[in-house]
């Protein structure tokens, strides 16, 4: 449901939608999180914006929480997003 919210957000708001609800991923190319809850949320969404639309690549943790995870998350993000070009 959080991350439902959050996507309403983005869709309503677009790319202004700032911190802390999104913000890049550093170590990436384009690629934000999407932190439902305004980051309080154990579940974030990892998305790139090709022209008009968001794309979704995955869902991952928190990096703070779990780092590793967020690194293997981000990564099958990128994969997913950069076959789409």
């Amino acid at each position: 449901m959080a991350v439902d919210n959050a996507i309403a957000k983005l869709r309503a708001i677009g790319p202004a939608l700032g911190f802390p609800h999104s913000s890049a991923v550093k170590g990436t190319y384009r690629l934000r999180e999407l932190r439902p809850r305004g980051g309080r949320s154990i579940t974030q969404a990892l998305y790139r914006q090709f022209g008009d639309r968001f794309v979704i690549g995955a869902y991952g943790p928190e990096e703070a929480g779990e780092p590793a995870a967020f690194t293997r998350a981000c990564e099958l993000a990128e994969a997913r997003l950069e076959s789409l070009t």
